[in-house]
């Protein structure tokens, strides 16, 4: 009966907003081969009120195994704890914050930032570096994100080496996202972890002091593999068929994983798929599986489903699907949906594990092929965003870290109201 409730003041809600407003401005998306579809449809994503406005500048959104939502506010560095109905439960200050993700023993790691001072033989030199803070939940006070204490720091690059990190401060090599490996048969790889690392150009470089685009363990663009100690194993390498690439990602910014709440039935998958900020590469969402073959283990990219129309109109692998997808989800649960946030379109995209765009429409509709989704829009409407990096899904509920617009939003497909 709540849920029904739930749904008519959804459904009223959006019938007060003008047809402007619903749709909103549409981004130009004609360097796509379809672009999302902003009609009113029975099959689709309606928003879930009221907005969550209380942040400044939100960079970050994730689903605990806790089962709590946990919102990075880039703008005052803090990460915010909320449950499911949206009310904030406390709220914890972490330098340069900008994402975070909850492991399975229910430890935070938050990407921010450290700074230390370094002898560069011309005197001490204040450094900002890229960095990792693990929080674990149960302090003192009990468990609780205000209780949470910093019980490890993983700081770029000295994790792997002391030697001139001058050349790897955070201006030019930064953390983006961590992606959690959950194993539950094997407690050495349970917790185990991916971070996607992006070289980032400095705009007014050293003459004196030249950048580098690769480091003594592999180009700085990367995907690293961390043990559940925090301890560095190895960038990640990929085989192809074109042969064996130590510099396979270009710019890497959202990782994901198959392991997603909820907890209980998690999937222990070592895959894990990428968003590419790389402006020349047609392929910025790629899926990435790990398997064990009779000559050892290897990385090896599956490509998803690309052009069968007569399943769906738009596809995960379509070359230039994207334009700037700076995160990337999966759904947890039984739906398997794949969601892809795009900063530069202002978009949310939804597929199917295997790459379709859209949902299967139920059986009584006497269709059988895919049913698009996905939407967006530069605004600040109810099915509009500014500036979205990233999203997050639990419980048949969307979130999208809206952050040009301040706010967090939420969405639920109209198939999954009772």
């Amino acid at each position: 009966m709540k849920k029904s409730i739930l749904f008519s003041i959804l459904i009223s809600a959006l019938a007060l907003v003008s047809c402007e407003d619903y749709l909103g401005k549409k981004t130009d998306l004609d360097f796509i081969d379809v672009p999302p579809d902003n009609s009113v449809r029975e099959i689709a994503y309606v928003p879930i009120l009221p907005i969550l406005s209380d942040f400044d500048r939100p960079s970050d959104v994730c689903a605990g195994f806790d089962g709590l939502i946990y919102v990075v506010d880039e703008g005052s560095e803090e990460v915010v704890a909320m449950d499911e109905s949206g009310r904030i439960l406390g709220r914890k200050s972490v330098p340069g914050a900008r994402s975070v993700i909850q492991d399975r023993r229910f430890d935070l790691l938050v990407i921010g930032t450290s700074d230390s001072l370094y002898n560069s033989g011309n005197g001490d030199t204040l450094l900002t570096f890229s960095t990792i803070y693990r929080l674990r939940m149960v302090g003192t006070g009990g468990y609780a994100i205000s209780n949470a204490q910093i019980v490890n720091k993983i700081v770029h690059p000295f994790y792997y080496t002391q030697s001139n990190p001058v050349r790897r401060t955070n201006d030019f090599v930064r953390f983006n996202h961590i992606g959690i490996i959950g194993n539950s048969q094997d407690p050495n790889r349970n917790n185990q972890f991916y971070v996607s690392r992006q070289y980032v150009r400095n705009p007014d470089p050293d003459p004196n002091n030249p950048e580098l685009s690769s480091g003594p363990l592999g180009p700085n663009d990367a995907v690293l593999y961390f043990s559940n100690e925090d301890v560095l194993i190895s960038p990640i390498s990929v085989q192809t068929a074109s042969g064996f690439f130590n510099d396979f990602f270009e710019h890497p910014s959202g990782i994901t994983t198959l392991t997603q709440p909820p907890q209980f039935g998690a999937q222990t998958s070592s895959d894990f798929l990428y968003t590419s900020l790389e402006e020349d590469n047609a392929l910025k969402v790629q899926y990435i599986e790990f398997a064990e073959t009779e000559f050892g283990a290897e990385y090896r990219p599956r490509i998803l489903a690309s052009g069968d129309t007569s399943q769906a109109d738009g596809f995960i692998n379509s070359p230039n699907k994207f334009r700037q997808p700076t995160d990337i989800t999966y759904a947890g649960d039984g739906t398997q949906y794949l969601f892809v946030v795009d900063r530069e379109t202002d978009s949310l995209y939804q597929f199917s594990f295997t790459g379709f765009e859209g949902v299967r429409p139920p059986a009584a509709a006497g269709v059988d092929r895919f049913v698009k989704t996905s939407f967006g829009g530069s605004g600040a409407g109810l099915m509009q965003f500014n500036d979205p990096v990233a999203v997050a899904y639990y419980n048949q509920i969307v979130y999208v870290a809206d952050a040009g617009n301040g706010r967090i939003m939420r969405y639920k497909l109209t198939l999954d109201f009772d």
